[in-house]
């Protein structure tokens, strides 16, 4: 892996897959036996601990520059809606097939898309809409059951 490839948002969105890949699955067995809730708070705090020490361990905690009041807002309305997607998520896992749950958890892909349009301005190419149509329709179709 070359120095540039790190600067690469596509790297960086494929790991972000393949360890959600592998999220859902480790969640999967991991809440088996045990309430969906606190596997989700376990979860949370295995995060947290990874994250500090990754800061730590970078530099990155020691100077994190000036944080606006905008950014809070905006990081705690972006941790709240994480932290409600994990509880639904891990209890989906619960109730649920993970080859079931995945991808409806995965229409987000299709929620950020019209979101971005709305909230954001940002303009999806024709071939862009394609593909988030396809998006929805794969996702429907696997989780609908014969």
């Amino acid at each position: 892996m070359s120095p540039e490839s790190l600067h690469s948002w596509q790297l960086w969105a494929f790991l972000s897959a393949i360890f959600a890949a592998l999220t859902a699955i480790f969640a999967k067995v991991g809440v088996e036996g045990i309430n969906s809730d606190l596997a989700t708070l376990i979860r949370t705090v295995i995060v947290l601990i990874t994250l500090t020490l990754i800061l730590f361990a970078t530099g990155q905690f020691s100077h994190p520059g000036p944080i606006s009041t905008k950014s809070w807002l905006f990081l705690l309305l972006s941790g709240l809606g994480t932290g409600a997607s994990w509880l639904c998520y891990f209890r989906a896992l619960k109730l649920g097939p993970a080859t079931l749950v995945a991808p409806i958890d995965k229409l987000s892909v299709v929620l950020v898309a019209l979101f971005g349009v709305v909230f954001l301005g940002e303009r999806p190419s024709f071939t862009g809409w394609i593909g988030i149509a396809l998006i929805s329709a794969g996702a429907v179709l696997i989780a609908v059951r014969s």
